[in-house]
């Protein structure tokens, strides 16, 4: 009996996961364990492993597809089981035509599925008969047909096995022409767009009338999917849906670095001047819990502990792990769980439980040769603070006398909806004063 392969919980937090890329494809034998699929919340990436050995029946989804977890994703059988009972509603994806025993009937049917007509218009079937003119139809496909009076069964399909799919149907609806062999290939396995009219004949298009959807002449395009697409998406709806303000100080580094040459004088543990910053967020958070928390429209929730995101760059894209109940951690903890969740965030290890649950998020451009940025809030989060590169400036000393001085900039976003600007500058000059005072305290 087929096996469904389902689509897992990664966290409870996550509701669906992006289907990046296929590893196999319809027909292949497969063993338990083996990596079927690779699958992306809006933060981490993960391998798909079939949980049954046998032979792909059936790919349910598409590549860059958005499927929900517990969903089936593809079945595991033995070659010409029925899957139809595992489909998701309104996915038709990629199957393994049933095996059948041909009969006289079948075989004069696709005899006469062949000709020149069938493959516009419905020949007569022969007595005791079917016509076969296709491998069959997606449920999709039948429906939108049906909508506009067209026989599915009377075209050659673009889908898997010549299966007639939607866009077989919206091409007759739209008049759009027909594809050469080649082309049909490349424009589903490459995404490739059509023009209204090819250069082959009474209009048919080929593979090189084909081109990239939204193509500039002289750039390269590339779809925008999977982590890219949730980031771009998670971006806009942050500055569409709260009102950023941006305050910007900086510190004087001189009892910091001070401080941490104490440290490893003393045979301490090294710290950086990042997991300073962020002890000395914590710290200050505790005396303004006002930016400790979220905006929620008509409600504002204000933690009782920090839960502090550190932006983390990684090939995949930003991403930002959480250290939970940093409160009630100590420096040398909280450097620790920085470089922990940091290294399995460039990895792809990460779990989605630790990206999620932030009440203030830390992000440093710094290292980066960046003086000064406006970082964008991390929405419900009603602040964020970006940290830029050292500076070197002129101080006045006591004396009266100029000096130079390494100081780092620091910006603080804030949601005005939920914090005006004097609160947040208080929360910003006592963090300063901190930093320069009794960092590590």
């Amino acid at each position: 009996m087929a096996t469904p392969v389902i689509m897992p919980r990664q966290g409870q937090s996550v509701e669906s996961c992006i289907l990046t890329e296929w590893k196999v494809n319809v027909g292949d034998q497969v063993a338990e364990g083996d990596v079927l699929a690779v699958i992306e919340t809006d933060k981490a990436s993960f391998d798909l492993e079939s949980t049954a050995s046998g032979s792909v029946l059936a790919l349910f989804w598409e590549a860059d597809d958005d499927v929900p977890v517990l969903a089936n994703v593809a079945a595991i059988g033995n070659e010409g089981e029925d899957v139809d009972e595992f489909r998701p509603e309104g996915q038709s994806g990629a199957s393994a035509p049933a095996v059948e025993s041909p009969t006289p009937a079948a075989t004069d049917s696709v005899a006469q599925s062949t000709s020149p007509v069938a493959t516009t218009v419905p020949a007569a079937a022969p007595a005791g008969g079917s016509l076969v003119a296709s491998s069959g139809v997606s449920p999709r496909a039948r429906r939108l047909a049906l909508k506009h009076g067209i026989d599915p069964e009377s075209l050659p399909g673009s889908g898997p096995e010549g299966r007639v799919i939607e866009r077989d149907i919206e091409a007759v609806i739209s008049g759009r022409p027909r594809l050469s062999a080649t082309a049909r290939a490349r424009s589903l396995s490459e995404d490739l767009e059509r023009p209204a009219r090819g250069t082959g004949l009474a209009g048919m298009v080929r593979s090189q009338d084909l081109k990239v959807p939204g193509s500039v002449e002289g750039a390269e395009i590339s779809p925008v999917k999977g982590i890219r697409k949730v980031i771009a998406a998670r971006m806009i709806e942050s500055l569409q849906t709260t009102a950023q303000l941006t305050l910007q100080a900086s510190f004087e580094l001189t009892r910091a670095q001070a401080y941490r040459k104490e440290r490893l004088d003393a045979g301490q543990s090294k710290v950086s001047l990042n997991d300073v910053i962020a002890h000395g967020i914590i710290k200050t958070l505790a005396e303004h819990p006002e930016m400790n928390a979220h905006f929620l429209g008509d409600r504002i929730a204000t933690f009782e502990k920090v839960h502090l995101g550190v932006a983390v760059d990684t090939p995949r894209g930003l991403l930002v792990p959480v250290i939970s109940n940093a409160s009630d951690l100590s420096i040398e903890q909280v450097s620790a769980e920085v470089k922990k969740l940091a290294g399995a965030c460039r990895e792809g290890t990460i779990s989605p439980d630790n990206l999620s649950g932030g009440s203030f998020t830390l992000t440093n451009l710094g290292m980066l040769g960046v003086e000064t940025f406006t970082p964008v809030l991390n929405a419900p989060e009603v602040a964020i603070l970006g940290v830029g590169g050292i500076v070197l400036k002129p101080k006045r000393t006591e004396s009266g006398e100029v000096e130079h001085v390494d100081t780092l900039p620091l910006s603080l976003t804030i949601d005005h909806q939920a914090v005006d600007g004097a609160p947040a500058a208080r929360f910003l000059q006592s963090l300063v004063e901190r930093l320069e005072n009794t960092p590590g305290a």
